[in-house]
């Protein structure tokens, strides 16, 4: 069981186009929730959303590359670059490529291709679509296409877990590394979900706020739909410390749990499993926890179900806790939710600053 350390962190949200600016935004509150700029938003009862701004897919890659890839995909191979650069490894080193697994999370894949297909066969009614329509669409594309930018041969897929995709990317990336399977690690998640059809498709659950995502706070009216991505560069510590790597935190444990219970309706019993497993995982307890960045999608349902776990796991020690949610000025980033807020925990322990929930009005009973 080896000690595991991030050694690079890259991203590209609503809030900043890497993961410096992303931090700084969370630290200072500066919301990137704005109105939608789709072209067909007229369509739509949303009218506000985390859209990544200011991106020109050109800047980043070939004509020839970019008919290969989603929006998706983009933002995946924008954010693990930065990681890649800010850890500093090299993957043409001895044996390093082989032992670097590729895994990112996402909870929808290639939604943009996905919405240009329907509206070519069922809008326009042609008869075929772009031939490489099945490549940008899979879930798998991000880790394919981060492991081919950095001929990385090791280990390399997908998870799909809904908003835990990243989350339990990560988690499986670090258990990796731990195990001793490979050396390195690219992981995190990615997202680009802001289609009029996906946006459609959760108006119609009925959980989209329509002025302003309230973590946590009474009258709060529901999530806020974002797109973006986080990746991570994890490696053994020992790997760390042969090339003088600099490390940003330390990776001490992970916790997984299903519900069993309800397809979307969120579990106390749940959420307490996987928190008590990361706990026990790490080898820490209750007291030695300061600050927990929170789910905290401005939901109803979570928020309170999300305070109600955290009583249980951590008891009398729950009154001590700082929380906040980041999902205030980044939105709901769906798969690539749990990347971005791990960047706002890594922030917090660097910098010693707890970023704020911000669009607070005033306090819940079942949120204290």
């Amino acid at each position: 069981m080896r000690q595991v350390v991030i050694t690079g962190i890259g991203a590209i949200a609503a809030i900043g186009n890497d993961a410096a600016t992303c931090w700084q935004s969370m630290c200072e509150g500066r919301s990137g929730i704005a109105p939608l700029t789709l072209p067909v938003r007229d369509a739509l009862k949303t009218r506000i959303a985390g859209e990544v701004r200011d991106f020109v897919p050109s800047v980043h890659f070939a004509p020839k590359q970019l008919l290969l890839l989603d929006r998706v995909s983009q933002f995946a191979l924008v954010a693990a670059r930065e990681a890649v650069r800010q850890s500093g490894i090299d993957f043409s080193r001895g044996n390093v490529a082989e032992r670097t697994a590729v895994i990112i999370g996402t909870g929808a894949g290639g939604q943009t291709s996905q919405d240009e297909a329907s509206r070519s066969l069922y809008g326009a009614g042609d008869n075929r679509v772009h031939p490489l329509t099945i490549v940008r669409v899979m879930a798998n594309a991000p880790a394919c296409h981060v492991s081919m930018e950095f001929r990385v041969t090791g280990p390399t897929f997908a998870v799909s877990s809904a908003c835990a995709s990243a989350n339990h990317a990560l988690a499986i990336a670090f258990q990796m590394v731990r195990n001793g399977q490979v050396d390195v690690a690219i992981a995190g998640g990615s997202e680009a979900c802001l289609t009029v059809a996906t946006i459609k498709a959760w108006e119609s659950m009925r959980v989209l706020a329509d002025d302003a995502c309230r973590p946590f706070s009474a009258g709060r009216r529901g999530l806020v739909l974002a797109e973006g991505a986080g990746i991570f560069v994890l490696e053994a510590m020992p790997h760390a410390r042969a090339r003088s790597a600099t490390v940003l935190a330390e990776f001490a444990g992970a916790g997984m749990s299903a519900d069993a219970a309800d397809i979307v309706a969120p579990s106390a019993q749940g959420a307490a499993r996987a928190l008590r497993a990361a706990l026990q995982d790490a080898q820490l307890s209750p007291a030695d926890i300061d600050y927990v960045n929170a789910h905290g999608t401005g939901t109803t349902a979570n928020d309170a179900t999300e305070t109600r776990a955290l009583h249980d796991v951590f008891q009398s020690q729950a009154s001590q806790l700082s929380i906040s949610s980041t999902k205030s000025v980044h939105g709901h980033a769906l798969g690539a939710a749990g990347a971005l807020e791990l960047i706002a925990a890594c922030g917090a322990l660097r910098d010693q600053i707890i970023p704020p929930t911000v669009n607070y009005l005033a306090a819940n009973p079942q949120c204290d």
